[in-house]
């Protein structure tokens, strides 16, 4: 039986004690960050997301997470710096955690199975550039890369997956996050 994400236990960046049951009844948006990649910059994207939709229900997760060529080397203090400085980003932080391997954290491992299969942004060529340069791993499921999204639904169930190469402003991010705030 699958874990209830709501009740894996988190810490934000801040250091204080949260789980996704403190969202109940929210859409949320969980995105593993980084602070050094190209892909930095939906930083922007995100935090446009979190202002259009927050009074609908929608929250923004975002998870540093150093697992892609050391891109979020920080301490959690210097990301939230870097965050509000350089994106004015507004949605909750949680502390640096792991999304691959031996140390994948649990609610990054639940997320996973619960909707291994994502969605590719068409014709961007991200995929093949990851695959070409050895750093698309050999399971599919695994999360690809930073900034990669999980949708889950005001009732809990993670309901889309998108790679890290659908922009926040996609079209198909927008209309399946539409969809659950209606």
């Amino acid at each position: 039986m699958p874990v209830s994400l709501d009740t894996i236990p988190l810490e934000r960046i801040d250091g204080a004690a949260a789980t996704l049951g403190d969202y109940a009844g929210k859409v949320l948006l969980i995105v593993n960050v980084a602070s050094k990649c190209g892909l930095t910059p939906q930083y922007e994207g995100l935090e446009a997301l979190y202002a259009r939709y927050r009074e609908q229900g929608l929250e923004v997760l975002g998870f540093p997470a150093n697992d892609f060529k050391g891109q979020e080397p920080g301490s959690n203090e210097e990301i939230q710096a870097f965050c509000r400085g350089n994106f004015g980003v507004d949605f909750p932080m949680f502390s640096k955690i792991s999304v691959l391997g031996e140390d994948k954290h649990p609610l990054y491992a639940a997320l996973v199975e619960a909707h291994p299969d994502k969605v590719w942004a068409e014709g961007s060529g991200f995929r093949d550039k990851l695959s070409k340069a050895g750093l698309l791993g050999d399971d599919a499921e695994e999360v690809s890369w930073n900034f990669e999204k999980f949708l889950v639904d005001r009732e809990g169930r993670v309901v889309g997956r998108f790679a890290p190469d659908v922009a926040p402003e996609s079209p198909v991010l927008v209309e399946a996050l539409e969809a659950a705030l209606d």
